[in-house]
């Protein structure tokens, strides 16, 4: 059966790379997992049709014969459990690399996204300057950690995994701020993750549909 996503017929990142529908993407790419996409509006995520399968109307959306799943990490999740490739075969390993992909979304995350919240939507506020400030010294202190922990190693736990790719697709959100490139361990991984073929071919992906809407 074939595996419909769904995403931004018009993505909000400007074909950056960094809509959450690109994190799927990224990983069915890596286990070699043919995909439709299904194009969405900012208004339809938000009707009838798409909330049945999405009851918070975001993207992205998973679709395979009677299965419908919602929320990229359990989306992700899911595939690395299906399909060879994104978690190890030893059971210790694997428990490791799910560990990782909950720190990327429950500890990492947060204050990235609320960082980018912020930009958008307090920039023009009295408190917006100490407001980004707290929430940069928060993903300073998770990127020390983080930094600490990956040292000279190419992955967070051996080869590759579901969690690195979580973790990165973290870490893109703060292209541009310059705060990963305080880290240059975090740098060069997060550049080692954009330099996977499973991840050009999904970045490129997702850039047309910027392209195709741009036209």
């Amino acid at each position: 059966m074939t595996i419909t996503i769904t995403a931004f017929e018009h993505s909000p990142d400007r074909g950056r790379g960094l809509a959450r529908d690109m994190r799927v993407r990224w990983a069915l790419e890596e286990v070699g997992q043919p995909y439709d996409v299904r194009l969405l509006s900012f208004k339809a995520i938000k009707e009838p049709e798409h909330l049945a399968i999405q009851p918070f109307g975001q993207i992205p959306t998973y679709e395979e014969g009677d299965l419908v799943l919602f929320e990229s990490g359990a989306i992700v999740f899911h595939i690395a459990t299906c399909h060879a490739g994104l978690l190890p075969p030893d059971e210790n390993a694997k428990a490791r690399a799910i560990a990782w992909m909950f720190a990327a979304l429950n500890t990492v995350e947060p204050p990235v996204f609320d960082r980018s919240l912020a930009m958008i939507l307090e920039r023009d506020e009295p408190w917006y300057e100490k407001r980004l400030h707290a929430l940069e010294d928060g993903i300073r202190k998770q990127l020390g950690s983080l930094s600490s922990r990956l040292g000279d190693a190419d992955w967070l736990d051996g080869e590759f995994s579901a969690g690195d790719l979580l973790m990165i697709s973290v870490l893109l959100r703060l292209k541009g701020s310059g705060i990963v490139e305080e880290y240059p361990n975090l740098s060069a991984y997060v550049a080692r993750g954009e330099m996977r073929s499973a991840y050009k071919r999904a970045f490129a992906a997702q850039l047309a549909v910027f392209i195709a809407a741009s036209n």
